[in-house]
């Protein structure tokens, strides 16, 4: 099986934790080079210097704010003028704030688009040019399993992961031909802040405890248990190696198979 990634170049959004992390440590093993890319300057220098450089590689950073696309377009426009091709992109970004769709604010319904959905296409059409050259590329969203679905209490979430979800299969469909795939990632419940953050707000609007939540999830999995970070990272990783050339427009749940659907 071919996971060569060497003399590869990637972009991971939301790089600096979570499974934004686990993809980046993931690439950098089969040979990334690195650019890691979150709010949080103190954090990526720390991630870049944790990642594997055996094989050659030369891991950077940039500070980008998914919820400012114009910017996102000038940092990365930036960094291609100087004659740098990315291969591979892992579109990433927090999850927004938890809430019941009819309570939700249309403002944050618009923040979320432009970090989830705006952002991906900026980001896509930046780096897309520079694959077609190159004969190679791989996009990655990192969405979630309400794409296929719906999570009660995760309103917006379900909105914009199913818009990228969307978005992505026609993007596939487009450019596949030029030896470029896109496809979705769909974490279940994964060992994360994310879901720390979750697990807690569900118990005080409850009253009940975090470990009653716990146990109350892991009795809803077929694996008994949550994932962990890795686990995710790997299944990534696999989807932009060479192996995967002909996995394209798909949503694969990475959920230890909770999600009660096809």
């Amino acid at each position: 099986m071919n996971l060569n990634l060497m003399n590869k170049t990637a972009l991971v959004c939301g790089a600096s934790q979570g499974l934004g992390l686990a993809c980046a440590v993931e690439l950098a093993s089969l040979g990334v080079s690195v650019i890691v890319a979150s709010r949080s300057d103190d954090k990526l220098r720390a991630v870049v210097k944790q990642l594997d450089t055996s094989k050659g590689q030369r891991h950077q950073f940039l500070i980008l704010d998914l919820a400012l696309p114009e910017e996102v377009k000038k940092t990365v426009s930036a960094f291609l003028s100087k004659g740098n091709v990315i291969h591979i992109l892992v579109n990433n970004a927090g999850g927004p704030p938890s809430a019941a769709m009819i309570d939700t604010d249309p403002q944050e319904l618009e923040k979320a688009f432009r970090t989830h959905v705006i952002s991906s296409h900026v980001l896509a059409q930046l780096v897309v040019p520079g694959m077609v050259k190159e004969g190679f590329g791989r996009i990655v969203n990192i969405v979630s399993t309400s794409v296929k679905q719906p999570i009660n209490g995760l309103g917006i979430s379900n909105l914009v992961r199913a818009a990228v979800a969307n978005w992505a299969k026609t993007l596939a469909n487009e450019i596949a031909g030029f030896g470029i795939t896109v496809n979705n990632v769909l974490p279940g419940y994964t060992n994360t802040d994310r879901l720390n953050y979750l697990f807690s707000k569900q118990a005080s609007d409850q009253g009940v405890t975090k470990n009653d939540i716990l146990e109350r999830t892991i009795a809803s999995i077929p694996t008994k248990r949550v994932g962990e970070p890795a686990e995710f990272g790997a299944a990534v990783a696999f989807l932009c190696s060479p192996a995967a050339a002909y996995i394209n427009g798909i949503n694969l749940p990475v959920d230890g198979g909770r999600t009660g659907c096809l």
